[in-house]
């Protein structure tokens, strides 16, 4: 890391907070494999941190009409997402049984509580409001998930981008209520199958919308497998139902217009 000298007492470690990134993990028991449990995990939200602030990032773009700048950021949003499926192939590293000597410890903890995930769904499209239930009221987790189901969708920023270019995008898609999950329709697909007619700058941002989509469900299907390995069909921790609720989200699709029009091209 490059130093400056009007900050001579910026370090490296300091820079990064290493101190506090460092003593972060606090296994709940003397097994050799809960620490890389933990690590995986917390690396994870890092992850879905930085995914959050480029999809903000995104979003703003998209809306302003930077077509080259919202392609970058989602260039740099797909390749993260490729590093977290990645990430999958060290977590199989450890087998079932060395996951089940420490499973105990994690109490009523789960993955489902990870509210920078939903909120990563939220701005991605999913509004359900049964998964405000994991966060007690009056809770910034719970407010951070409940304001991401309030804004524009990821599919709305699109949609925008394209009326921005002057394609005639439906105003029951413009102006809908954003509370609501998306549902497909007719005519923003006949739009779309204009957008691709063009095949201009519009057309690219789609494709990556749905390699987007795909990359999720590539990583949903790895982090299932790896569920299945681990616990088999057992109940996930924190009383969730495990692989079964996993694999009935594998194919859920963020962008249902993108997939449809692909029959009549």
């Amino acid at each position: 890391m490059a130093t400056s000298d009007q900050h001579p007492s910026l370090t490296y470690s300091s820079y990064l907070a290493l101190d506090d990134v460092l003593s972060a993990q606090h296994p709940r028991s003397d097994e050799h494999d809960e620490l890389l449990f933990i690590v995986i995990h917390q690396v994870y939200e890092l992850w879905f941190k930085q995914m959050l602030h480029e999809l903000a990032g995104l979003q703003v773009r998209l809306e302003s009409g930077d077509a080259p700048r919202a392609l970058h950021t989602l260039g740099r949003i797909l390749t993260i997402l490729k590093v977290a499926v990645a990430q999958v192939d060290v977590l199989e590293t450890m087998t079932p049984r060395q996951f089940t000597s420490f499973r105990g410890r994690l109490d009523a903890s789960s993955g489902f509580q990870s509210a920078q995930f939903r909120t990563l769904e939220a701005t991605l499209g999913r509004r359900d409001p049964q998964v405000l239930a994991h966060y007690p009221e009056g809770t910034a987790d719970r407010a951070m998930v409940a304001a991401a189901m309030d804004r524009p969708s990821l599919f709305d920023s699109y949609l925008r981008h394209l009326h921005r270019q002057g394609y005639d995008v439906p105003a029951a898609a413009l102006d809908r209520d954003l509370t609501v999950a998306w549902e497909p329709l007719e005519p923003v697909q006949d739009l779309l199958l204009a957008v691709y007619a063009d095949d201009g700058a519009a057309a690219q941002v789609a494709e990556r919308l749905v390699d987007l989509d795909e990359g999720l469900q590539e990583w949903r299907y790895r982090h299932v497998k790896m569920v299945e390995r681990t616990i088999g069909a057992r109940p996930g921790t924190g009383g969730s139902s495990g692989a079964g609720y996993l694999w009935s989200t594998v194919t859920r699709s963020l962008f249902p217009d993108l997939w449809a029009i692909r029959s009549r091209m």
